[in-house]
């Protein structure tokens, strides 16, 4: 399913590994209606100045998961979804590894969708969890 979930957002293999999400590692492991799954290894990319997991990785997998989850439910002709607000908060440092960060729904709108998103460890330890509202907006022409 991953390679699948990575040409779902990308086709081209060059332009996905020239975005964050091909920067930091990130892998689509699930994706449906009710449910996000991505990966992220903790490593040089990832990791703040002290050695442990940076809160701003943790933030692009959390907005990435939810924006996914949305872009998966919109007309992708007519319309985009993009960021509008996101809070974190930082539970438990990580070194290294694979964090995992599960996304579902809170609201699903005409203009807007609200995602949970809880990022875990390889033993299910909670590392960050996260609220994103993704706004769905016209795409405009040019």
């Amino acid at each position: 399913m991953e390679h699948e979930n990575e040409q779902f957002m990308l086709q081209d293999q060059a332009q996905y590994e020239n975005t964050m999400f091909g920067a930091l590692g990130m892998r689509m492991v699930e994706i449906t209606p009710d449910r996000v799954v991505a990966t992220m290894p903790v490593g040089p990319a990832t990791r703040q100045y002290f050695g442990v997991l940076h809160g701003g990785a943790s933030v692009a997998l959390a907005e990435t998961v939810a924006s996914v989850g949305t872009y998966h439910q919109i007309d992708k002709e007519t319309q985009m979804a993009v960021g509008m607000e996101i809070n974190a908060n930082h539970l438990r440092s990580k070194r290294d590894g694979i964090v995992t960060a599960t996304a579902t729904p809170l609201h699903k709108g005409r203009t807007s969708m609200v995602w949970d998103i809880r990022i875990t460890d390889e033993e299910d330890r909670l590392i960050c969890i996260s609220r994103c509202t993704v706004a769905i907006v016209p795409k405009r022409s040019g």
